[in-house]
């Protein structure tokens, strides 16, 4: 026969061991404190354990007893969260959203949707940093719910685009890097010549792209744009980063832009697919242009 534990139980342990005595705990809960002791008798018997220990003035859990309260306390827990998340699903809004962004915009700059979304529902939101073919990969496969990322040159008719600004770029490498002695150090065959340091493409299964990187050039492969933006303070090599990301680290002086004017504008959108539509996704929707426009106006 199988032994089965009520929730009912779980609250009466949980009172209990909280409030101090069965009698505090059944005032609490509004039952006679003899309901209580029949209960937790029954449960002792029930589970072939012995909860409290009886044999000082005042009745204490036992080990078993203690492990009973500590365990339960956590089902009671799932079980609140489990009502939550579905009293927020019959409402339209989802549990979790995850929204990707290509390593060149800064996550400082999304942050203020967590609290803005939280006034809202307790969606849980999950910010994911992708890479060049990652990122509509990340969208297609369903690793994210929304896209923030350079607009493509193709995508495909299940996927809504909304142009939200523009992104600089620019080449930068450390004061003390021999690139900066050169007339024209972007010229193709004098960054040949000197270490270039990319970021790998997050793509699971798509080929992975690289850009601005030149046959025969010597290579650092990092795994994320802040890996890269050590290495460039380092003086490990040259590269190209977003103004936002790279510009307190000019003023420092701990990085040089390459070159007279070398800025490079892209497109940057919000993707996500038609097809899946929740509150939560479209509060953000909503919220991400205007953002952008106050980061970057």
């Amino acid at each position: 026969m199988n032994k089965l534990l009520s929730f009912e139980a779980l609250l009466v342990l949980d009172a209990i061991e909280r409030r101090g005595s069965f009698a505090a705990a059944s005032e609490e809960l509004g039952r006679a404190p003899s309901s209580l002791s029949y209960q937790v008798q029954k449960l002792e018997q029930d589970l072939d354990l012995v909860i409290f220990d009886r044999s000082g003035h005042k009745a204490a859990f036992t080990k078993a007893g203690r492990l009973l309260l500590e365990r339960g306390r956590l089902l009671l827990t799932a079980a609140d969260e489990m009502i939550s998340d579905a009293s927020a699903l019959a409402h339209g809004w989802e549990l979790d959203i995850t929204i990707a962004y290509d390593g060149l915009v800064k996550l400082d700059h999304m942050l203020p949707l967590v609290d803005g979304l939280a006034k809202q529902s307790k969606t849980r939101i999950r910010f994911q940093e992708e890479i060049l073919a990652g990122c509509w990969e990340a969208l297609a496969q369903d690793r994210a719910d929304l896209l923030i990322a350079p607009a493509p040159s193709v995508a495909p008719p299940e996927v809504k685009i909304q142009p939200i600004g523009k992104l600089d770029t620019i080449w930068v490498a450390h004061p003390d890097h021999p690139i900066h002695q050169h007339e024209n150090p972007l010229d193709p065959l004098v960054r040949q010549q000197y270490r270039g340091i990319a970021v790998a493409d997050t793509a699971r299964s798509l080929p992975p792209l690289t850009h601005n990187i030149l046959d025969e050039q010597p290579l650092l492969t990092v795994s994320s744009m802040y890996d890269k933006f050590v290495a460039l303070k380092v003086g490990m090599g040259i590269a190209t980063m977003s103004t936002c990301y790279a510009e307190e680290a000019i003023k420092n002086g701990e990085l040089v832009v390459i070159g007279d004017d070398p800025v490079y504008e892209l497109d940057m959108v919000l993707a996500w697919n038609r097809s899946r539509m929740g509150k939560a996704k479209t509060w953000c929707i909503q919220h991400i242009e205007s953002l952008w426009k106050k980061q970057f106006k």
